[in-house]
């Protein structure tokens, strides 16, 4: 694979990366996680100014149709910035949802709202006890004269408190399965708002009756686009993790070399030396499984691309355990001080082992498509 980046990615990433840098600093983000809302509107109207909430939107639709390399590059620089916005939520995860799934006229009714800012998005659809397994849904849709009634339940929905609105996979009577675009505060949606491990906001959704119009339902039966998207968004969730695990392997460095003891910097002993080695190794490693997850966001063999992607994570989830664990070591006691970056690095890099499937489940859709091949 070439993974050497042309101009106008290289731009985008040089865009993402001076913009968190003045603007998303330590502090500022401190003082975000501990707010009542979590996020900043503001920063994220910013983003939409930039173009960056575009990046997934064809041409056609007014994005910039970045592909995924350009999402890589993004979501890379937005791990390393730890933003608490719902880029991968909205969009990443919906955007391409709608991208794919949604008609013409639903395109241009929700697309450019969504690339401003104006509006956000967010998946739900991860349900309790279902799994990695996206087929099993407990929500159901019944048609009737009027369009649909949605009822069920969705769990840990990353973003969901500052979204407009939300896409909802259930399971329609006739068998197949469907994706509901529904507005966040129609009747009959119960939220239960909630903080991840690393801070973000999410909740989990409760739907009863929720009456939704005939063209609410996007596309027919989406089951094969819905898990092309699931598998693009795993492999932005991965890149946006190396973003991660870049920014916390650097300030490791960076501590080993000013921390001194029995007046050595700490970085000179052998032994911590084999340790930061070792981080290396793995962040290398993660580094290419990364590259291959985006690779394969393009491969249309379903089965394929699902067992690279799971690989990847997989791989990646064994790296973020391994690097966190060492850097909050290698800090001491103040590793898990919210007054240095590394806990908050540690804490997404924990979030993500569990976000869209836990290393152990994806390791498991690894060896199932090693043995169909």
């Amino acid at each position: 694979m070439d993974f050497s980046f042309n101009d106008e990615q290289q731009m985008l990433l040089d865009t993402t990366q001076r913009f968190l840098a003045s603007e998303y600093g330590f502090d500022q983000r401190r003082k975000l996680l501990e707010s009542d809302e979590g996020w900043s509107r503001g920063v994220w109207k910013q983003l939409g100014e930039l173009g960056l909430l575009a990046i997934d939107i064809p041409e056609a639709d007014g994005g910039i149709a970045a592909g995924p390399v350009g999402v890589m590059l993004v979501a890379q620089a937005v791990g390393h910035g730890l933003l608490l916005e719902p880029f991968l939520s909205s969009a990443i995860v919906a955007t391409r949802a709608i991208v794919q799934i949604a008609s013409d006229a639903q395109r241009a009714r929700w697309l450019p709202a969504l690339a401003s800012g104006e509006r956000i998005a967010v998946l739900a659809h991860d349900e309790a006890g279902a799994g990695i397994d996206f087929t099993r849904l407990g929500t159901r849709a019944t048609r009737d004269a009027q369009g649909f009634s949605l009822s069920g339940s969705k769990s840990v929905v990353y973003h969901a408190p500052m979204a407009d609105l939300y896409l909802v996979s259930a399971r329609v009577d006739d068998g197949s399965l469907g994706l509901f675009a529904v507005a966040a505060d129609a009747a009959g949606i119960t939220r239960h708002a909630l903080r991840t491990v690393d801070g973000q906001r999410a909740a989990d959704l409760d739907f009863d009756k929720v009456r939704l119009d005939a063209d609410a339902r996007l596309g027919a039966d989406v089951g094969d686009a819905l898990a092309s998207v699931i598998d693009c968004a795993i492999a932005a969730l991965c890149a946006e993790t190396f973003g991660v695990l870049d920014r916390i392997l650097k300030a490791t460095i960076e501590y080993s070399r000013a921390r001194k003891q029995f007046g050595t910097p700490i970085g000179s002993f052998q032994a911590l030396q084999h340790r930061m080695a070792d981080m290396l190794i793995q962040f290398e490693q993660a580094r290419s499984m990364m590259y291959l997850a985006t690779e394969r966001c393009s491969d249309t063999d379903a089965g394929a691309r699902r067992a690279s992607i799971s690989g990847a994570k997989a791989l990646i989830g064994q790296a973020a355990r391994f690097i966190g664990q060492q850097a909050v070591q290698l800090h001491g006691g103040m590793g898990m001080t919210d007054e240095l970056d590394v806990s908050h690095c540690f804490k997404r890099l924990l979030a993500f082992e569990l976000r869209m499937g836990t290393t152990d489940e994806h390791l498991e859709i690894y060896r199932r498509g090693l043995q169909a091949e």
